[in-house]
């Protein structure tokens, strides 16, 4: 049971729908918040707080606000489940939902172990203040919960609400302890997932049972060697490297790639890693002159030893079939491009984290 007398909450019941709730904020044990790298609730920031233009783009700086790759998991016996956040802003684009860019999406664990999705909320137009009653009637008995936060989105506080009297518990620990870490691209980010947990990130880390962090930086994942270095002295259990998309000339991939991933190895001689190229492959333009400076780092990599190392080769993520069906505007993933992305890339990860049931 938790301890209550940890949790910050002044446990005066509100009515939400009809229901007396009691707020709880997810900064304060027992939830157990994942995502960030190098900074912590409230400070929802997904880069180094160090870090300014001179060490990175402008547009990954500002990106950093972003809540992509973060959530909160717990336990409760409540028979409802509320939220109430404060928004630092919320997103809308012309090719992505409001419940994807600026929503939570809440999963319950089921008796085989597996998360499964169970309500998405977002945002109204402006809405700087969110309360809504998330889930109306919870299963009997004692639920793990994790609650995604928005991937082009940021946040100031969230809270979830429970009936008076519920308690409150610690999620089980995971499978995997050690984050999953993701750098690239809009991609990467979740762009244009639906909601939060179809972007394959968390796909694969639901699938895993790790925690991940989210470094993808829309328009703005460079390659910039002090985001190398940054991760580098972090303690991951794998690394994925897909930021092809926004190098902006094949010249300055063949300049960053190699390196980037080599600032990572030296320091991480026993890391798996895993190389992606571009989803939204095509045989035209330079995108096969990009797969081949991805493929030839891992080449190298291979060459000199490394067995801790995978590609994938991007045409292959959409599958052959349907291809068309996999975006929104033949470059981001719709929720089936993630889906396909996600089951080819797991037995990959599965390989390299030696997961063999």
């Amino acid at each position: 049971m938790a301890d209550i007398s940890k949790i910050d909450s002044n446990f005066k019941a509100v009515t939400v729908d009809g229901r007396e709730t009691v707020y709880y904020d997810t900064e304060n044990a027992p939830f157990v918040f994942e995502g960030l790298a190098w900074n912590t609730p409230p400070d929802y920031y997904r880069l180094p707080r160090s870090f300014t233009k001179d060490d990175v783009n402008d547009g990954a700086l500002g990106l950093s606000n972003h809540t992509a790759g973060c959530c909160v998991r717990f336990k409760s016996d409540s028979p409802f489940l509320a939220i109430r956040a404060k928004l630092a802003h919320s997103a809308d684009m012309n090719h992505m939902p409001r419940c994807g860019s600026a929503g939570f999406d809440l999963y319950i664990r089921n008796q085989n172990g597996q998360f499964v999705f169970t309500k998405v909320v977002q945002p109204n137009p402006g809405e700087a203040d969110l309360e809504r009653l998330m889930l109306p009637a919870a299963p009997g008995g004692m639920n793990e919960y994790l609650l995604n936060y928005p991937l082009y989105g940021g946040v100031k506080k969230v809270e979830i609400g429970m009936a008076p009297g519920s308690v409150i518990a610690a999620a089980q620990p995971r499978k995997i302890a050690k984050p999953i870490l993701f750098y690239g691209s809009s991609i990467t980010q979740g762009g244009c997932a639906s909601r939060p947990g179809n972007a394959y990130t968390s796909m694969l880390c639901r699938k895993l049972d790790a925690p991940q962090i989210n470094l993808g930086f829309s328009g703005s994942g460079r390659g910039e060697i002090a985001v190398a270095e940054a991760i580098a002295g972090l303690d991951l259990s794998c690394f994925v490297m897909d930021y092809d998309h926004n190098a902006p000339t094949v010249e300055h991939l063949q300049n960053t790639h190699e390196i980037f991933f080599k600032t990572i190895r030296q320091k991480n001689p026993h890391l798996p890693i895993l190389l992606l190229s571009a989803c939204d492959f095509y045989d035209d333009g330079d995108k096969p002159a990009r797969r081949e400076v991805i493929r030839q780092t891992w080449l190298n990599a291979l060459a000199a030893g490394d067995r801790n190392v995978a590609f994938i080769d991007g045409e292959l993520l959409w599958g052959s079939e349907d291809r068309d069906a996999c975006s929104v505007d033949g470059c981001h993933p719709n929720d089936l491009g993630f889906y396909r992305m996600a089951e080819l890339i797991l037995p990959v990860l599965k390989k390299l984290l030696h997961i063999t049931e």
